[in-house]
Order: structure tokens, then sequence, then C-alpha cells
């Protein structure tokens, strides 16, 4: 009779911690990206001077409403091989950008592009 007890506490501790631990992974939200904190120093880092002004002569990408505007385009262009005409950083005069890079463009489209 003891071992029965014994198995079947077991058993509903075991559950209880597998539940547990999954609240844990639902509790986690991701990361706000923010333009001014993370996508801001990728666009400078990654697009200047060419869009850029002063020296600059192509599209803007400058401000976070100049960037917020095109980020579908930006994030289509930057995930093209880079043989394409259309990639971008153009004729690598500035390393492509890392998946990691790209992900966090992606994550800031995805909850609405906060500033």
């Amino acid at each position: 009779m003891k071992k029965i007890a014994i198995v079947v506490l077991s058993v509903s501790a075991l559950i209880a911690l597998q539940n547990c631990s999954g609240s844990k992974k639902a509790a986690k939200a991701p990361a706000v990206i923010s333009f001014d904190k993370d996508v801001m120093p990728i666009m400078q880092s990654r697009c200047t001077p060419c869009h850029f002004p002063p020296e600059g002569r192509k599209q803007a990408l400058n401000t976070y409403d100049a960037v917020k505007t095109n980020i579908t385009e930006i994030i289509a262009r930057v995930k093209l091989p880079q043989i394409d005409n259309k990639f971008m950083p153009f004729k690598n005069k500035k390393p492509a950008l890392s998946d990691s890079l790209i992900n966090i463009l992606e994550q800031w489209q995805k909850q609405n592009m906060p500033q």
C-alpha cells in the first residue's frame, strides 16, 4: 500500500513539474526591438554613405519614418543572393548583414516598428 502511494505521489510530482516548466517558457516574451537602440545602428553601419545625406544620392534611410516606410523592401534586398544586382549593401561596399541582424529587422517589423 505504501509503495502504491509513493508511486502515485511521484507521478503526480512529475506531472506538476512538467506543467511548471511549460508555463515558464510561455511567460518568456520576446525582447522589444527599438529603432533607436537596435535598428538605427544597423542602418548606420551598413547603409552609409549611400543612403545617408548629404553624401547619399539614393533613397534616404537616415530617419525612423524613412526606414519604417521602406522596411519591407530593405529586408527583401538584404536577403537576396549577393550576386543579385538588387542585393544590398550594393556591390559589397559594406559587409552583408548577418542572419542575426536580418532577424532584428524582421522582428522590429513584426512588432509594428516601435521607435
